[in-house]
């Protein structure tokens, strides 16, 4: 395999790695361009994996699946949402206590449903999604050069993925081109202006918490019936709290969010391809080390590489309609 294709491999391994991040990402970008901070991504996506795995094994259906899984991350997001906007408690709090709810929640039916330990075995066919073929994309792999780039790296992935990259411009253009994207924004930056103007800004924060949801349960249910087959313990594994930080990295914009989230995507898969290979002058270094370079670059970015980054005005400040 020469060096150009092996590269190709790389990035369409990095490519199905940036999906559960990029999804959750763009989903905490819409709950916190309107003023709600969101550390429950990761309970969210966990839960949606939790519901989409279920259904999928008793229906063999994936599309069924897939709005199970979208069901459940709603139904978090709102307690988020309750909790946060009606009740006006703590932000951080309320997102930590989402993130522990599905953890436990998730472990405990898991074991009482499917008595294995918390997992949830692999739904039967029909209940998974398969890798697409794009048109033409067997007949041009063997072109040099872009006939690998189509048949490698754009063709050959599920249906979800696609989605996914499509949600970025989606996203750009409902949250600066349009009405609605507007209104959010001001949620976030000055509420009570948007109070003025006769808008209810806590409805506008409930419609971004939902949208928060939908993403993560797409996200969620890729882990389980895309990515993988099947549900496991926290297999999520802290991909949560890195979209969190590459949506720091990207400043709250949706271009910038796809490079950061493909930039630990690329991480995460060199850190698979470095397995149990040999440095020179170190040698071998340790799995653990080689897993861990995703974490510690998220940490070295938001350290200082990242410059300033500003979030909106408003945000983790339960808005008080003055009478």
């Amino acid at each position: 395999m020469d060096a150009f294709t092996s590269f190709i491999f790389m990035l369409d391994s990095a490519t199905r790695l940036t999906v559960p991040l990029l999804l959750a990402c763009l989903a905490g970008l819409y709950s916190e361009r309107s003023g709600i901070f969101d550390i429950g991504l990761e309970g969210k996506m966990l839960a949606g994996a939790f519901g989409a795995a279920c259904v999928a094994l008793i229906t063999g259906n994936m599309w069924l699946g897939l709005l199970a899984g979208i069901g459940v991350s709603i139904a978090m997001a709102l307690v988020h949402g309750v909790a946060s906007i009606t009740f006006r408690g703590n932000q951080i709090i309320s997102g930590v206590a989402i993130n522990f709810l599905a953890a436990g929640l998730s472990t405990f039916l898991g074991q009482n449903w499917f008595s294995q330990g918390g997992r949830v075995p692999s739904p039967p066919a029909g209940g998974r999604f398969d890798a697409i073929t794009l048109p033409f994309a067997d007949q041009l792999r063997e072109v040099p050069i872009l006939g690998t780039i189509y048949a490698e790296l754009i063709s050959g992935h599920n249906i979800l993925v696609y989605i996914a990259f499509a949600m970025v411009p989606i996203t750009w253009y409902v949250v600066f081109r349009t009405r609605f994207g507007l209104r959010l924004r001001a949620s976030g930056e000055n509420p009570k202006a948007v109070d003025t103007a006769g808008i209810n800004v806590n409805l506008m924060r409930y419609r971004a918490v939902i949208i928060t949801g939908v993403l993560t349960g797409i996200a969620g249910a890729y882990f389980s019936i895309a990515q993988s087959s099947g549900f496991i313990n926290n297999m999520t594994a802290g991909k949560g709290f890195i979209a969190l930080a590459a949506l720091i990295f990207a400043k709250w914009r949706p271009w910038q969010a796809l490079g950061a989230c493909f930039l630990f995507g690329f991480l995460d898969a060199l850190q698979i391809r470095m397995q149990g290979t040999e440095l020179p002058i170190i040698g071998e270094v340790p799995v653990q080390a080689i897993q861990a370079l995703p974490y510690i670059l998220t940490v070295i970015l938001l350290a200082g590489f990242i410059g300033k980054a500003v979030g909106p005005k408003a945000g983790g400040v339960p808005y008080v309609k003055e009478r």
